[in-house]
């Protein structure tokens, strides 16, 4: 067969138009192309929520390590997942108030941090660089947080990667845990490819915080005052005179406590309030905390996303809490997407509109009163790149209204339109949606896509049969298996009513604001037969702050571990829920409390925060004084045993998430198509 007069064109053309395409697909980033966040292996093995996996630590003397475990120091271990075993791995103990709460506990149940590459920076699980071991605290349920971040997930929101795993130690089970993915270097490449953008974790936990509205000014000697020994007797007397309740000594107690402080309660030695502060108003005429400023980190500006200034230090909570590494033009540029969401400026550049209306839709349905729209303003991570943010959950243990033992009425029924207790514009990041009725709008329709497309019951009843032998056999749980059961049916119905409020409050048969609640609440769901502390609270595991009734030994470190009976006593701050059914721990009578009498043996200064149970009249027991407030197959047993895999710390394989896969699809594809095109077309037409 003759070949075609131009046949050498027409094949050069051919090869050179494939190079083209070929070289497209591999720069596609640098031309501008969207970036294709790519797998890295760990999510279909670790990360796969079909099953529950194990774990096993392999460690010399674990003893010395749990002794040491608040220090939140690395040790080296092996860990054995799923029979797969990598060596010479760093642990360490996780968590702040819940390091020192399982040790209140007289528990050795702490959470771990997994650092894969903490002595070998190319080590790796499939591409997995470190991995939370949550130990499920304050959570009946045992599915707080799986079912949050599986919400969000399923919903779009890039959200951290979780699983089941049953934990052993050196071969001998130590219980039932969440393994979460740590939301740094893994997780960013995971979502947005391999050149992220910067991640930052908003918190203010401490007094001050380093800007104006953040304490920058503050000084701990402008608020305590008048009652430390600098202060002279005239000068208290003068202030007494004048009203200034500077002591919380019997016949001047501030209208907390509903007025009544307990007797001969003071501030601590050396604390001094500041001339222009009265107590007396601490939730009292409006109802409202005083303004503190940032001082405790309950109201601190740059964890609400607030712009203050252009100054960089008055964003330290921010930036000292930078999970990548910022540059001070990355600082900048952050500060000015900020001052942009403040003045609700070019919102669809500010914000990824879509991923934190998803977010929102999500977050306010599981009512998290321990979050960005709570009091405490923290547990979120915020993500920016080329100035635009967004949101990125984390730490729901204490949502589903169980933060500070929230009524069920009014958590089930929280105002979808008012998802925050005080003025909207004091969470900007939240504000914008509802500053403009088209955001307003597709927030609405949002979360009705959410609700209509997830079946809460059939989920909740598929993970509660997956993990329910292993709850059963869990040797260091925080709860009973029985109280297991009543969690996991207190969530399913929390989650049913609570998307029968919000379908309400979207079609408009249930008012969706507080205000509009407050004039009519003959619409709301009927919560008679929920009761929120079923499913694990703040007190959950502690009783008072201090130590669970009932716990059985742990015979290997001889730690108490299983709580064996706590009944519903789990006041979150000393304040009984308003849904409190009265139940308590065998030999408790609770008809004591309202005449104000303690049950014997009982001790009040566990009790955690500020607030007495309702009726309490503020007498103490006699010489009381009060708080100053505030398994797998492979044996585990050799760390030396030669016969096991080695990991070799290689990514694993890559693949492609959903997200912007579209255009890489499409170039892979012509490029294959007009490569085999031109071969064949060469073939036939060979001389």
């Amino acid at each position: 067969m003759s070949a075609h007069k131009s046949i050498d064109r027409i094949c050069i053309v051919i090869v050179a138009f494939t190079l083209v395409i070929a070289l497209i697909f591999c720069n596609g980033q640098a031309l501008g192309i969207g970036v294709t966040a790519h797998a890295t292996g760990y999510e279909n093995r670790i990360f796969d929520r079909t099953k529950v996996h194990t774990l096993d630590i392999v460690m010399d003397d674990w003893d010395s390590f749990i002794e040491t475990c608040e220090n939140e120091e690395y040790a080296r271990c092996n860990v054995v997942i799923d029979g797969e075993a990598v060596r010479n791995v760093g642990i360490r103990g996780k968590g702040n108030t819940s390091l020192s709460s399982v040790r209140n506990m007289d528990s050795s149940r702490y959470s771990f941090k997994i650092e894969f590459d903490q002595y070998d920076s190319t080590k790796s699980y499939h591409g997995l660089d470190k991995l939370c071991l949550n130990n499920i605290i304050q959570d009946n349920t045992y599915m707080k947080d799986y079912l949050a971040y599986t919400l969000m997930s399923d919903f779009g929101v890039d959200s951290p990667l979780c699983s089941y795993v049953y934990m052993t130690v050196n071969g001998e089970e130590w219980g039932l845990y969440l393994a979460v993915e740590s939301i740094e270097d893994s997780f960013l490449q995971r979502n947005y490819g391999s050149k992220p953008g910067e991640l930052y974790k908003p918190d203010s936990m401490s007094f001050g915080g380093g800007g104006p509205g953040n304490g920058k000014d503050f000084s701990m000697n402008d608020f305590m005052k008048k009652n430390s020994d600098e202060g002279s007797d005239a000068e208290k007397t003068s202030d007494k005179a004048e009203g200034k309740s500077r002591s919380f000594d019997k016949g001047n107690r501030p209208d907390m406590f509903g007025g009544n402080m307990p007797q001969g309660m003071k501030m601590p030695d050396g604390m001094e309030l500041p001339d222009d502060f009265d107590p007396s108003k601490m939730f009292g005429e409006d109802g409202k905390m005083p303004d503190f400023k940032g001082f405790g980190g309950m109201g601190s500006d740059d964890v609400k996303l607030k712009y203050i200034d252009d100054d960089i230090d008055s964003y330290s909570n921010i930036f000292n809490n930078a999970k990548t590494d910022v540059t001070n033009a990355d600082k900048k540029r952050l500060i000015r997407s900020l001052k942009a969401l403040s003045e609700a400026n070019d919102i669809e550049s500010t914000v990824d509109v879509d991923e934190v209306i998803r977010y929102f839709a999500v977050h306010n349905f599981l009512c998290n009163g321990d979050s960005y729209t709570g009091m405490m303003i923290h547990n979120y991570y915020l993500y920016e790149k080329n100035g635009q943010l967004s949101m990125i959950p984390w730490d729901y243990n204490l949502a589903y209204g169980s933060f500070q033992g929230g009524s069920a009425s009014s958590s089930v029924n929280a105002a979808i339109d008012t998802p925050v207790s005080d003025d909207m514009s004091d969470r900007p990041m939240l504000a914008w949606i509802f500053d403009s009725e088209k955001y307003t709008e597709m927030y609405h329709e949002l979360f009705a896509e959410f609700i209509d497309s997830t079946d809460f019951a059939s989920i909740i009843s598929e993970t509660a049969d997956m993990i329910d032998g292993y709850v059963k056999k869990d040797p260091t749980k925080f709860c009973t298996y029985e109280e297991f059961q009543k969690g996991v049916a207190a969530i399913s119905k929390f989650c049913t009513l609570r998307a029968e409020s919000v379908k309400g409050q979207l079609d408009g048969t249930i008012p969706s604001t507080s205000d509009g609640q407050s004039a009519d609440s003959t619409a709301l769901i009927d919560t008679a037969d929920l009761n929120i502390s079923d499913m694990g609270s703040m007190g959950s595991g502690g009783g008072f702050g201090g130590k669970a009734f009932g716990r059985s030994d742990d015979t290997r470190s001889g730690k108490s571990l299983k709580v064996t009976n706590t009944g519903n006593m789990q006041p979150p701050g000393g304040n009984m829920p308003s849904d409190f059914d009265g139940k308590f721990p065998e030999g408790v009578d609770p008809s004591a409390f309202p005449a104000g009498e303690m049950p014997e043996g009982f001790d009040p200064s566990k009790m955690q925060g500020n607030e007495m149970p309702q009726g309490f009249d503020g007498n103490m027991p006699e010489g009381f004084t009060p708080p100053n407030g505030d398994g797998g197959d492979a044996d585990a047993s050799d760390t030396n045993n030669s016969s096991r895999p080695e990991m070799n710390g290689f990514p694993g394989m890559n693949g492609t998430t959903q997200k912007d896969m579209t255009t890489s699809y499409i170039l892979l594809g012509v490029s294959a198509i007009v490569l085999l095109a031109g071969v064949v077309f060469a073939l036939k037409f060979k001389r």
